[in-house]
Protein backbone atom coordinates (compact mmCIF):
# COMPACT_ATOMS: atom_id res chain seq x y z
CA UNK A 1 0.00 0.00 0.00
CA UNK A 2 2.92 2.62 0.78
CA UNK A 3 4.49 1.91 -2.54
CA UNK A 4 1.51 2.53 -4.20
CA UNK A 5 1.17 5.67 -2.27
CA UNK A 6 4.76 6.64 -3.46
CA UNK A 7 3.88 5.75 -6.74
CA UNK A 8 0.93 8.04 -6.99
CA UNK A 9 2.47 10.93 -5.12
CA UNK A 10 5.19 10.60 -7.93
CA UNK A 11 2.78 10.81 -10.85
CA UNK A 12 1.12 13.71 -9.57
CA UNK A 13 4.19 15.08 -8.87
CA UNK A 14 5.47 14.76 -12.76
CA UNK A 15 2.13 16.17 -14.18
CA UNK A 16 2.64 19.04 -12.32
CA UNK A 17 6.17 19.35 -12.84
CA UNK A 18 5.17 18.80 -16.54
CA UNK A 19 2.63 21.51 -16.53
CA UNK A 20 5.07 24.00 -15.18
CA UNK A 21 7.33 23.37 -17.99
CA UNK A 22 5.14 23.83 -20.63
CA UNK A 23 3.07 26.53 -19.01
CA UNK A 24 3.42 30.26 -20.73
CA UNK A 25 5.62 32.35 -19.25
CA UNK A 26 4.41 36.09 -18.27
CA UNK A 27 6.33 38.96 -16.93
CA UNK A 28 3.96 37.58 -13.90
CA UNK A 29 4.44 34.35 -12.65
CA UNK A 30 1.70 31.62 -12.97
CA UNK A 31 0.03 34.04 -15.44
CA UNK A 32 -0.73 33.47 -19.07
CA UNK A 33 -0.74 35.60 -22.00
CA UNK A 34 -3.80 37.99 -23.07
CA UNK A 35 -5.45 35.66 -25.97
CA UNK A 36 -5.72 38.36 -28.61
CA UNK A 37 -9.23 38.89 -29.61
CA UNK A 38 -10.68 37.84 -32.71
CA UNK A 39 -11.95 40.45 -35.50
CA UNK A 40 -15.27 37.87 -36.11
CA UNK A 41 -18.26 37.59 -33.71
CA UNK A 42 -20.40 34.52 -33.26
CA UNK A 43 -24.07 34.59 -33.45
CA UNK A 44 -26.85 32.47 -34.30
CA UNK A 45 -29.04 32.14 -37.22
CA UNK A 46 -33.05 33.06 -37.02
CA UNK A 47 -33.87 30.24 -39.25
CA UNK A 48 -32.40 27.86 -36.18
CA UNK A 49 -35.33 28.97 -34.17
CA UNK A 50 -38.30 28.21 -36.86
CA UNK A 51 -40.41 26.71 -34.51
CA UNK A 52 -40.26 28.87 -31.78
CA UNK A 53 -41.16 32.13 -30.58
CA UNK A 54 -38.90 34.69 -29.84
CA UNK A 55 -39.00 34.78 -26.42
CA UNK A 56 -38.31 31.27 -26.25
CA UNK A 57 -35.40 31.93 -28.93
CA UNK A 58 -33.96 34.54 -26.76
CA UNK A 59 -34.12 32.23 -23.62
CA UNK A 60 -32.61 29.42 -25.75
CA UNK A 61 -29.25 32.22 -26.92
CA UNK A 62 -28.90 33.23 -23.42
CA UNK A 63 -28.40 29.70 -22.32
CA UNK A 64 -25.34 29.40 -25.21
CA UNK A 65 -24.22 32.95 -24.35
CA UNK A 66 -24.65 34.10 -27.55
CA UNK A 67 -25.31 37.95 -28.58
CA UNK A 68 -25.62 38.00 -32.15
CA UNK A 69 -28.92 37.65 -34.04
CA UNK A 70 -29.42 37.21 -37.92
CA UNK A 71 -33.55 38.12 -38.00
CA UNK A 72 -35.90 36.29 -39.23
CA UNK A 73 -39.54 37.93 -40.10
CA UNK A 74 -41.49 35.32 -38.51
CA UNK A 75 -39.91 36.81 -35.42
CA UNK A 76 -40.15 40.11 -36.92
CA UNK A 77 -42.51 40.85 -39.98
CA UNK A 78 -41.91 42.84 -42.60
CA UNK A 79 -45.02 44.87 -42.18
CA UNK A 80 -44.03 45.33 -38.41
CA UNK A 81 -44.92 49.10 -37.22
CA UNK A 82 -42.23 51.47 -36.06
CA UNK A 83 -43.47 51.01 -32.58
CA UNK A 84 -43.08 46.51 -33.11
CA UNK A 85 -39.64 47.12 -34.24
CA UNK A 86 -38.80 49.26 -30.91
CA UNK A 87 -40.00 47.26 -29.04
CA UNK A 88 -38.68 43.98 -30.82
CA UNK A 89 -34.81 45.62 -30.36
CA UNK A 90 -35.88 46.31 -26.46
CA UNK A 91 -36.63 42.41 -26.12
CA UNK A 92 -33.04 41.86 -27.21
CA UNK A 93 -31.56 43.86 -25.43
CA UNK A 94 -32.80 43.03 -22.22
CA UNK A 95 -30.69 39.97 -22.94
CA UNK A 96 -27.53 41.61 -24.53
CA UNK A 97 -28.74 40.53 -28.08
CA UNK A 98 -27.64 42.79 -31.29
CA UNK A 99 -30.06 41.87 -34.64
CA UNK A 100 -27.08 42.54 -36.61
CA UNK A 101 -28.67 41.39 -39.98
CA UNK A 102 -32.19 40.44 -41.77
CA UNK A 103 -32.96 37.37 -43.41
CA UNK A 104 -32.87 34.99 -45.86
CA UNK A 105 -35.25 37.13 -47.83
CA UNK A 106 -36.37 35.36 -50.97
CA UNK A 107 -37.86 37.82 -53.96
CA UNK A 108 -39.26 37.11 -57.04
CA UNK A 109 -39.66 40.69 -58.63
CA UNK A 110 -38.41 44.72 -58.22
CA UNK A 111 -41.10 45.40 -55.92
CA UNK A 112 -40.23 42.41 -53.36
CA UNK A 113 -36.47 43.76 -53.62
CA UNK A 114 -38.04 47.30 -52.71
CA UNK A 115 -39.45 45.87 -49.71
CA UNK A 116 -36.58 44.16 -48.50
CA UNK A 117 -34.54 47.32 -48.29
CA UNK A 118 -37.18 49.02 -46.86
CA UNK A 119 -38.35 46.66 -44.22
CA UNK A 120 -33.72 46.22 -43.61
CA UNK A 121 -33.59 50.03 -43.45
CA UNK A 122 -36.64 50.27 -41.11
CA UNK A 123 -35.10 47.70 -38.83
CA UNK A 124 -31.73 49.66 -38.28
CA UNK A 125 -29.45 47.34 -39.88
CA UNK A 126 -26.87 47.36 -42.15
CA UNK A 127 -26.83 44.22 -44.28
CA UNK A 128 -29.81 41.63 -45.91
CA UNK A 129 -29.05 38.26 -46.44
CA UNK A 130 -31.09 37.77 -50.00
CA UNK A 131 -32.16 35.16 -52.44
CA UNK A 132 -32.56 36.96 -55.25
CA UNK A 133 -33.50 35.95 -59.51
CA UNK A 134 -30.69 36.41 -61.47
CA UNK A 135 -32.03 38.69 -63.65
CA UNK A 136 -32.82 40.89 -60.92
CA UNK A 137 -29.17 41.31 -59.75
CA UNK A 138 -28.62 44.80 -61.49
CA UNK A 139 -31.43 45.61 -59.78
CA UNK A 140 -30.24 44.72 -56.40
CA UNK A 141 -27.30 46.53 -56.79
CA UNK A 142 -29.25 50.09 -57.70
CA UNK A 143 -30.78 49.82 -54.40
CA UNK A 144 -27.40 49.22 -52.27
CA UNK A 145 -26.02 52.28 -53.75
CA UNK A 146 -29.29 54.08 -53.18
CA UNK A 147 -29.67 52.97 -49.20
CA UNK A 148 -26.10 51.93 -48.42
CA UNK A 149 -27.24 48.74 -47.14
CA UNK A 150 -24.91 45.36 -48.09
CA UNK A 151 -26.44 42.92 -49.64
CA UNK A 152 -25.27 38.96 -49.30
CA UNK A 153 -26.18 36.27 -51.53
CA UNK A 154 -27.05 33.00 -49.79
CA UNK A 155 -26.28 30.08 -51.35
CA UNK A 156 -28.57 26.84 -50.76
CA UNK A 157 -26.86 23.36 -52.27
CA UNK A 158 -27.23 21.33 -55.27
CA UNK A 159 -30.57 21.46 -54.99
CA UNK A 160 -30.39 25.34 -55.89
CA UNK A 161 -30.93 26.02 -59.23
CA UNK A 162 -29.59 29.49 -58.73
CA UNK A 163 -26.63 29.87 -56.18
CA UNK A 164 -25.45 25.91 -55.41
CA UNK A 165 -22.05 27.05 -53.95
CA UNK A 166 -20.00 30.22 -53.48
CA UNK A 167 -18.32 30.38 -56.82
CA UNK A 168 -21.85 30.59 -58.18
CA UNK A 169 -22.68 33.14 -56.73
CA UNK A 170 -19.23 35.04 -56.37
CA UNK A 171 -19.08 34.57 -60.18
CA UNK A 172 -22.48 36.71 -60.76
CA UNK A 173 -21.72 39.27 -58.44
CA UNK A 174 -18.01 40.09 -58.97
CA UNK A 175 -18.44 43.09 -61.19
CA UNK A 176 -21.50 44.36 -59.56
CA UNK A 177 -20.82 47.03 -56.27
CA UNK A 178 -18.42 45.50 -54.06
CA UNK A 179 -20.93 45.67 -51.62
CA UNK A 180 -22.96 42.92 -53.39
CA UNK A 181 -21.61 39.66 -51.78
CA UNK A 182 -22.03 36.59 -50.51
CA UNK A 183 -23.68 34.83 -47.15
CA UNK A 184 -21.35 32.12 -47.65
CA UNK A 185 -23.17 28.81 -46.07
CA UNK A 186 -20.61 26.66 -45.70
CA UNK A 187 -22.60 23.22 -44.79
CA UNK A 188 -24.73 23.81 -48.14
CA UNK A 189 -21.51 24.92 -50.26
CA UNK A 190 -19.58 21.41 -48.59
CA UNK A 191 -22.81 19.50 -49.93
CA UNK A 192 -22.21 20.36 -53.70
CA UNK A 193 -18.62 19.17 -53.04
CA UNK A 194 -16.71 22.35 -52.91
CA UNK A 195 -13.90 23.33 -50.27
CA UNK A 196 -15.66 25.09 -47.86
CA UNK A 197 -12.10 26.34 -45.83
CA UNK A 198 -10.75 26.92 -49.24
CA UNK A 199 -13.59 29.01 -50.92
CA UNK A 200 -13.46 31.12 -47.47
CA UNK A 201 -10.29 32.19 -48.43
CA UNK A 202 -10.69 32.61 -52.09
CA UNK A 203 -13.97 35.19 -51.75
CA UNK A 204 -12.90 36.44 -48.49
CA UNK A 205 -13.40 40.07 -49.91
CA UNK A 206 -16.68 39.24 -50.74
CA UNK A 207 -18.38 37.13 -47.70
CA UNK A 208 -20.43 39.10 -45.46
CA UNK A 209 -21.70 36.95 -43.19
CA UNK A 210 -21.45 33.29 -42.51
CA UNK A 211 -23.66 30.35 -41.78
CA UNK A 212 -22.04 28.31 -39.74
CA UNK A 213 -22.88 24.31 -40.28
CA UNK A 214 -21.38 21.04 -40.48
CA UNK A 215 -22.92 18.23 -42.96
CA UNK A 216 -22.60 14.04 -42.89
CA UNK A 217 -20.85 13.74 -46.44
CA UNK A 218 -19.55 15.97 -49.69
CA UNK A 219 -23.10 14.95 -51.42
CA UNK A 220 -26.42 16.30 -51.98
CA UNK A 221 -27.28 13.30 -49.35
CA UNK A 222 -25.17 14.82 -46.51
CA UNK A 223 -27.53 15.86 -43.52
CA UNK A 224 -27.43 18.75 -40.92
CA UNK A 225 -25.10 17.70 -38.20
CA UNK A 226 -23.55 18.74 -34.58
CA UNK A 227 -20.87 21.36 -35.86
CA UNK A 228 -18.18 18.90 -34.46
CA UNK A 229 -19.54 15.49 -36.05
CA UNK A 230 -19.44 16.46 -39.57
CA UNK A 231 -17.02 16.62 -42.91
CA UNK A 232 -16.05 20.23 -42.44
CA UNK A 233 -12.47 20.83 -40.89
CA UNK A 234 -13.96 23.63 -38.09
CA UNK A 235 -10.47 24.03 -36.60
CA UNK A 236 -9.05 24.46 -40.40
CA UNK A 237 -11.92 27.45 -41.08
CA UNK A 238 -11.48 28.98 -37.68
CA UNK A 239 -7.53 29.41 -38.77
CA UNK A 240 -8.71 30.62 -42.10
CA UNK A 241 -11.28 33.29 -40.40
CA UNK A 242 -8.12 34.91 -38.87
CA UNK A 243 -5.75 34.74 -41.61
CA UNK A 244 -8.28 36.44 -43.41
CA UNK A 245 -9.24 39.07 -40.40
CA UNK A 246 -13.08 38.08 -41.21
CA UNK A 247 -14.33 41.00 -39.88
CA UNK A 248 -18.37 39.93 -39.54
CA UNK A 249 -20.73 37.48 -38.16
CA UNK A 250 -20.06 34.09 -38.17
CA UNK A 251 -24.10 32.58 -37.40
CA UNK A 252 -24.75 29.20 -36.54
CA UNK A 253 -27.89 27.70 -38.41
CA UNK A 254 -28.43 24.98 -36.57
CA UNK A 255 -30.84 22.24 -38.67
CA UNK A 256 -30.98 18.98 -36.86
CA UNK A 257 -33.89 18.37 -34.54
CA UNK A 258 -35.62 21.72 -35.06
CA UNK A 259 -38.31 20.74 -32.73
CA UNK A 260 -35.93 20.42 -29.74
CA UNK A 261 -32.73 22.28 -30.79
CA UNK A 262 -30.96 23.36 -27.63
CA UNK A 263 -28.98 20.19 -26.90
CA UNK A 264 -27.48 20.64 -30.47
CA UNK A 265 -27.01 24.11 -30.78
CA UNK A 266 -25.28 24.20 -27.06
CA UNK A 267 -22.77 21.33 -28.40
CA UNK A 268 -22.17 23.36 -31.72
CA UNK A 269 -21.77 26.41 -29.86
CA UNK A 270 -19.58 25.28 -27.52
CA UNK A 271 -17.34 23.23 -29.85
CA UNK A 272 -16.87 26.47 -31.87
CA UNK A 273 -15.76 28.44 -28.35
CA UNK A 274 -13.48 25.43 -27.93
CA UNK A 275 -11.72 25.59 -31.61
CA UNK A 276 -11.22 29.24 -30.95
CA UNK A 277 -9.75 28.89 -27.47
CA UNK A 278 -8.02 26.19 -28.42
CA UNK A 279 -5.99 28.11 -31.25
Amino acid sequence: MNSRRTFVKKGVAGLVAGSLLNFPQNSQAGVAPSKKEDTFKLGIAGFSFVNFKLDESLDMMKKVDVHYLCIKDFHLPFNSTPEQITAFHAKLKEVGVTGYAVGPIYTKDHQQIDNAFDYAKRVGVKLIVGIPNHEDLKYVEQKVKEYDIKYAIHNHGPEDKLYPNAASVINLVKDLDPRVGLCFDIGHNRRDNQDSVADLAKYAKRVFDIHLKNVTEAAKDGKAVELGRGVIDIPAFVKTLRKIKYPGVVSLEYEKDMKDPLVGIAESIGYFKGVCDAG
